[in-house]
């Protein structure tokens, strides 16, 4: 009962920061931001599960700590991105669909199909940073914990790093329309997203030295799964083979997923 209570006061965070950040979308008749809210609300529940827990032990200041790192980082950036390119059209088209089969207002819609769907999928993907502070014991830093961290900073060194020359590029009018093959980009097509699931796989196994943390297994497997199979790397690469010509043969010679040297083309 105690864990439960644990996460029960993680849930009610999750589910009080994405019901007022819903309001606050209404208002503006832009769901954008809620794409930021993924990485701030995942640095707000580690906060919270901390600050349930009590004793600052090296794990917990860890997991919070590398969690911060990345969510305040992505969160920041994707707020930038959304000032700067304005709505995301994903919304706009999911929302205008909505209308017209089942006559949902701008409100119901973004209920239903954003936060509603988001909110649940936020607890589960975080887990990790749930479940491996809720017991102090053991209370050193193992060798998986070390391995975990190692992974956790390459993760957000090819996040950043991607997101970084992905933003350069297109902002360069020498490259329009151009697909990116320099950089992290010439090892794998989705560099961002192989370092937020290194970031989730490494926060896992600082969890997992602990009894309860190893329970936060379906976190990083759903995360990995999502960006893999479902709304990351099938999304974007949908729409940049319609709109970029030499996207086929840019698939054709780099890896879709985890870094690893180009093919002759």
């Amino acid at each position: 009962m105690q864990l439960l209570a644990f996460l029960a006061i993680d849930a009610a965070v999750v589910i009080a920061g994405f019901l007022v950040m819903w309001q606050v979308c209404v208002r503006i008749r832009d769901v954008t931001m809620v794409d930021s809210l993924w990485a701030l609300g995942m640095v707000l529940v580690a906060v919270t599960a901390f600050a349930q827990a009590g004793e600052p032990t090296p794990r917990r200041l860890l997991l919070t700590g590398l969690c911060a790192v990345w969510g305040l980082r992505l969160g920041g950036y994707l707020l930038w991105r959304w000032r700067d390119h304005g709505p995301d059209r994903r919304y706009v088209t999911m929302f205008a669909k909505a209308h017209a089969e089942h006559g949902w207002g701008f409100a119901e819609a973004s209920l239903r199909l954003v936060f509603a769907l988001q909110a649940p999928l936020l607890f589960v993907v975080c887990l990790p940073v749930q479940l491996g502070q809720f017991s102090a014991e053991p209370r050193a830093l193992g060798p998986l914990a070390w391995a975990g961290a190692a992974l956790a900073a390459i993760g957000i060194f090819f996040e950043s790093v991607g997101d970084w020359q992905l933003v350069r590029h297109k902002k360069d009018p020498a490259k329009a329309g151009q697909v990116l093959r320099t950089g992290l980009w010439r090892y794998t097509r989705h560099p961002n997203y192989f370092g937020d699931a290194c970031v989730w796989w490494g926060l896992y196994l600082i969890a997992a030295e602990t009894a309860v943390g190893l329970w936060a297994l379906p976190g990083p497997i759903f995360l990995t799964w999502t960006l893999m199979k479902w709304s990351g790397a099938p999304t974007v690469e949908g729409r940049l083979k319609k709109t970029r010509p030499d996207y086929a043969g840019y698939i054709a010679t780099t890896s879709g997923f985890i870094p690893w040297p180009p093919k002759k083309a």
